[in-house]
Order: structure tokens, then sequence, then C-alpha cells
């Protein structure tokens, strides 16, 4: 089953660029980073809002591994943007990311699941 963090937490598509701000997806969970618009306009509220309503359905659906969307602000497992939108990525995770694994639901990004298929499957 597919579902989408951002539009569960409001937005729409399309929407603007977003881009975390000051550190990663668990900084924004804990208030020291904020997911930014590119006009400047500070969406944190509706990624957080997000991250908790994907938790709650992949919790109702048993799911044990997530695949997510790298770089993205809200599903980045490893890589994010640097939050200065010059497409310039740096190491970590997005919000929704961040939550999911500190509740200790596997997530690995579309880019490397075939690998960790190809290792066995071991969501380690």
């Amino acid at each position: 089953m597919a579902v989408c963090p951002e539009l569960m937490g409001g937005y729409v598509t399309p929407r603007e660029p977003a881009e975390i701000q000051g550190g990663t997806g668990a900084d924004v969970l804990d208030g020291r980073a904020r997911v930014v618009e590119k006009s400047g306009r500070d969406v944190s509220a509706m990624y957080i809002e997000g991250a908790y309503a994907a938790l709650k359905k992949i919790r109702e659906l048993g799911a044990t591994m997530v695949v997510l969307k790298e770089y993205s602000p809200s599903c980045g497992s490893a890589m994010i943007y640097d939050g200065r939108f010059a497409n310039r990525k740096i190491p970590g995770s997005g919000v929704t990311a961040a939550l999911l694994e500190r509740e200790g639901i596997p997530v690995v990004s579309e880019e490397h699941f075939a690998d960790r298929l190809q290792q066995g499957g071991e969501w380690k």
C-alpha cells in the first residue's frame, strides 16, 4: 500500500519545494530544526502531522519495513537536501523516516530496496 506523509499532513499537489533547515528530520521532531518552503513559509507542523498519520497507518497495516523516497524532507532515509535550495544533499533522514526509525520500523530508500533484497532481505 502506498501512503504519502506530506499529503496526509495537509499538503496538496503540486506543491512548492520544501527542505529541512537547521538539521535533519529528527531535529524537526525535537523542535531544533524546521521544514521550510522555498518562499520561506514554515511547514514543519504539516510534516510532523503527516509523519504521525503515516506511522498510524503503517502500524494498522502491520508493516515490518517501509520503502521511502530518498532526498525528501519527509521520506529521505539516508540523504536529504541541505536546506539552501541549491540541489545539495547531506546525510540525514526526513521527518517521517526519523519517526519510523525511532519507533523501531526499518526504512529503506527506493534506490536501495533492490540491493537489500539481494542481500537476503535482512532489515537490520
